[in-house]
């Protein structure tokens, strides 16, 4: 075998650090467990699988308001990081809900979801931040008198404050849009507005923190009593363990959503690599 040339591999060396690496192809696993007070909608920093589940729900035992309830929720999105800057992602959810005296409902797919996360700006040492943008079109399953479709966007920008960018700045705004399939009903927008940290260390744990500000403008959902509209803080905390090339292995996180009695959410991520960077 003929052996290359200390120039030509330090040229071939270059040709493969200079090849585009191939789209790595995950299913990104969320196991989310919620706990939402009477009388509200948890929509927080996403559309919740639970919510989606709970409309649902309430198409078979209406009831004159909303009972507090709970609720175990799977997501599984195919998700497609087409290089380093976008993501493409789409998959179902499947959930198990429990609201007032009544027993767990039966695990069934109550959802599906399609979207894209593309960092339109990067940063890369300078004064701008990285601009990141998220949209995600849900759809409820199956079609009923509540069935609803969701649109959610956010714009968040992410300030590093080193060159290895593994602490920084946070900030960003949400918009959830619900559009119901009921003449009589109506969801009206949810904003969220937050600013926020990151911290990663050399071992790779990286912990997020988001706080901020959010308001919904209420509901009118056939029968039931209106939903009130209202403006509370919200809380977001996540820890992750990221690889060398800042893929997430495990991710937990737990969010508080005043509505205006607080909602929990604690969601565990655990992603399940098809082909890997």
């Amino acid at each position: 075998m003929l052996a290359l040339a200390p120039a030509d591999a330090r040229a071939a060396d270059e040709d493969e650090d200079t090849k585009p690496s191939p789209p790595q192809v995950y299913l990104d696993l969320r196991t989310s467990y919620s706990r939402v007070p009477a009388g509200a909608l948890s929509i927080g920093f996403s559309t919740p699988s639970s919510m989606l589940a709970r409309l649902s729900e309430l198409t078979l035992r209406p009831t004159p308001s909303l009972p507090a309830s709970q609720g175990v929720a799977w997501d599984v999105p195919l998700t497609v990081d087409v290089n380093d800057q976008v993501s493409l992602y789409g998959g179902f959810s499947a959930t198990t809900s429990q609201a007032g005296d009544s027993a767990w409902t039966p695990v069934a797919i109550t959802s599906w979801n399609v979207g894209v996360q593309a960092e339109i700006y990067q940063q890369n040492g300078g004064p701008i931040p990285t601009l990141t943008l998220q949209t995600t079109l849900t759809r409820a399953l199956p079609s009923g008198p509540l069935a609803t479709t969701s649109l959610n966007n956010v714009l968040e920008a992410s300030y590093a404050l080193n060159a290895d960018e593994t602490r920084g700045l946070l900030a960003g705004m949400q918009s959830t849009l619900t559009a119901i399939d009921a003449d009589r009903a109506e969801i009206r927008p949810n904003w969220v507005g937050y600013v926020g940290g990151f911290y990663q260390w050399d071992n790779n744990w990286k912990v997020t923190g988001r706080v901020g500000v959010q308001s919904f403008g209420g509901a009118q959902l056939l029968n039931l009593a209106p939903l009130a509209a209202f403006t509370e803080p919200i809380v977001r905390f996540d820890l992750d363990k990221m690889d060398d090339n800042d893929n997430r292995l495990f991710g937990l996180t737990a969010q508080i959503a005043w509505t205006p009695k607080p909602a929990y959410q604690l969601t565990l991520r655990t992603p399940l690599f098809l082909t890997k960077n």
